[in-house]
């Protein structure tokens, strides 16, 4: 499996047999993702920097709401979750998703904005690569991510939705949530390249680079 970052909340993610692509985002938000190609969309909200389909080429699949779902070899779940935690009141419902696919559960949050209760966790069950946002900003506190990675201790945290160079003067950088997670030193990768065997024993934060500067 290879993961690349695409910026904010968007991943293009590499299977065997299906290519995955999560939380599209409009152009305008700052970053150029080119034209990815992908057999599958995952939207967690219907928010511009994170729904934007259209964007994706080769007439993917489109998820957007809870549910489960079974997409050329890809077992997906989308978990109901809230924007904010007032229960949806303020910034509406966000769609959590569980992705199996090449032996490997992957979760990204979306813009989810409240902490991770026990229900919660049960429903996602064993994760091994987390796409967790840090930006602070319309999700989550820098806190509160450090608890759900307590909480779910998956292999892999891959961080997001956080401030750049292109997007997110108001979002807090990512050396924030590194700083509160003790790590000192940390090596930005182009990509991630990744099997279930390779899995490391030990939580691991990994900063992937946007691609195109």
């Amino acid at each position: 499996m290879e993961i690349i970052w695409l910026g904010h909340s968007c991943f293009l993610i590499r299977g065997k047999e299906q290519t995955i692509i999560t939380d599209p985002y409009h152009p305008d938000l700052g970053y150029r993702p080119g034209e990815p190609e992908a057999d599958i969309a995952t939207v967690s909200h219907l928010h511009p920097g994170h729904s934007y389909v259209e964007g994706v080429a080769g007439d993917p699949k489109h998820i957007k709401s809870p549910g489960e779902y079974e997409i050329k070899g890809a077992f997906i779940t989308g978990v109901a979750s809230f924007h904010d935690n007032q229960k949806g009141d303020v910034r509406g419902k966000n769609t959590i998703y569980a992705i199996e696919m090449d032996g490997i559960t992957l979760c990204h949050l979306g813009d989810l904005g409240h902490s991770l209760g026990p229900s919660l966790i049960e429903e996602l069950g064993d994760i091994d690569i987390l796409f967790l946002p840090v930006g602070e900003v319309s999700t989550i506190p820098i806190d509160a991510a450090a608890e759900i990675v307590r909480q779910l201790g998956p292999p892999i945290v891959i961080p997001m939705h956080y401030r750049t160079e292109a997007y997110g003067a108001s979002l807090s950088p990512v050396d924030q949530f590194l700083e509160k997670m003790r790590v000192r030193e940390v090596e930005p990768r182009t990509k991630l390249s990744i099997t279930s065997s390779s899995l490391p024993s030990n939580t691991q934060i990994i900063v992937l680079t946007y691609p195109n500067g």
